[in-house]
């Protein structure tokens, strides 16, 4: 068994049609986050922790940013390719666990659902829980969204 962890951070987006996605799930009536692909900050966390892990790098070594064919990916696709690496290095899920740092919005109408996307397309159970900094720092005074993931992979057998 190996344990991996996974840390992702992006800030606001100023574009007013960008959508705010995390867990795989769109939260609405929320400002989007800046970045590459979806932005979707709780579900490249876990990718990392998954690539982590399977000792197979990070998100970036994978899908770089500079990649034109990464352009607006969503992370339902990144989670999905990544299980296929992990997979293919061996390894299986076993359980993850994701923590949102986030002042604003508030989560929790759609932690279950976060939840529930995650664990389809990892095929283990992730939970998802939200903190707030308490107004501290870039995520306190809601200049972005942080997660924070952990899992546990074992051999295929």
């Amino acid at each position: 068994m190996r344990v991996g962890q996974g840390i992702d951070v992006h800030r606001f987006s100023n574009d007013a049609e960008r959508e705010l996605w995390l867990g795989l799930v769109r939260i609405p009536g929320a400002p989007g986050l800046e970045g590459h692909s979806d932005a979707d900050v709780a579900t490249h966390a876990l990718c990392d922790a998954l690539l982590g892990a399977a000792a197979l790098g990070d998100l970036g070594r994978h899908f770089p940013d500079d990649d034109p064919a990464t352009t607006n990916v969503t992370s339902a696709t990144l989670l999905s390719s990544t299980m296929e690496l992990v997979r293919d290095a061996g390894w299986k899920a076993v359980s993850g666990d994701v923590t949102i740092i986030a002042q604003q919005p508030r989560l929790v109408p759609f932690m279950e659902a976060m939840s529930t996307e995650l664990s389809a397309l990892v095929g283990a159970l992730v939970s998802v829980k939200a903190t707030t900094t308490e107004g501290l720092g870039s995520l306190g005074r809601v200049e972005g969204i942080g997660a924070m993931a952990v899992v546990l992979v074992e051999e295929m057998t």
